[in-house]
């Protein structure tokens, strides 16, 4: 049957057809101009939806009722052959990559360390070298000094015998 002949079939206007078509999500066959073809069992519906809005349900109710709750369909995921073979290779290539990098930063913190040793080794050297400078150093400026005090004596003396020489040459 095509909407006209429901309308007249349940007393109806053809657009309160289409509407309830609509508002009750119906799936319809169409004819080749686009138009709704009905079947018995969609006829029934629409007859149901008539009795209820005559008993003073409203069509958003009914509609809300007519609609099935949507079940999504879950796509099963076909398992490749290979699947589990891969996923065992990736992981263990995961774990070779982990303890590699372990080695790589294990190896350098060692080179690490022996750099800081020999940066030791040389501090603690130069600070010896410094320590025998200093001392030596030392040990120049005391003799230094000394010559100093014994040249001041011997110039000292010198000029006491020259005054000596003097005053007894002037008989003073």
């Amino acid at each position: 049957m095509n909407t006209n002949a429901v309308a007249k079939l349940l007393g109806v206007s053809p657009s309160t057809i289409q509407r309830w078509v609509k508002q009750a999500n119906l799936r319809m066959k169409r004819n080749e101009l686009g138009h709704y073809v009905f079947s018995d069992e969609s006829i029934e519906i629409l007859k149901s939806i008539r009795e209820k809005v005559n008993n003073g349900v409203l069509l958003q109710d009914i509609a809300a009722a007519a609609k099935k709750t949507r079940q999504a369909a879950v796509k099963t995921e076909v398992a490749h052959p290979d699947f589990d073979k891969l996923t065992a290779k990736i992981s263990e290539l995961e774990a070779k990559l982990e303890r590699k990098a372990d080695e790589i930063v294990s190896y350098q913190l060692l080179q690490h360390r022996r750099e800081i040793e020999e940066l030791n080794e040389t501090i603690d050297h130069l600070k010896d070298r410094i320590e025998v400078l200093e001392n030596k150093s030392a040990k120049d400026q005391l003799e230094a000094e000394s010559l100093i005090a014994a040249g001041a004596e011997e110039n000292f003396f010198k000029k006491l015998k020259k005054t000596k020489l003097i005053s007894s040459i002037l008989g003073i």
